[in-house]
């Protein structure tokens, strides 16, 4: 569970660079592209926002668990 934790952690941190950043490589991928198509830009950065929240919050209980143990 320690290295799910940090793994999640990670993650989520990537996520919030990439929403924040919005770097032209990985922001212009199609798949991206595909979530502005269809949530707006407003939207994707949100949907990001959230799922990135939800990784590090999932990572954090993780780590904090395995380090009760």
């Amino acid at each position: 569970m320690l290295y799910l934790g940090i793994g999640l952690i990670l993650y989520g941190l990537l996520v919030f660079w990439i929403t924040i950043a919005k770097p032209a490589k990985i922001w212009n991928m199609g798949k991206i592209q595909g979530f502005v198509k269809i949530l707006t830009e407003l939207g994707t950065r949100i949907f990001f926002s959230i799922w990135g929240a939800a990784a590090l919050g999932f990572g954090i209980f993780f780590l904090l668990r395995a380090l009760a143990e």
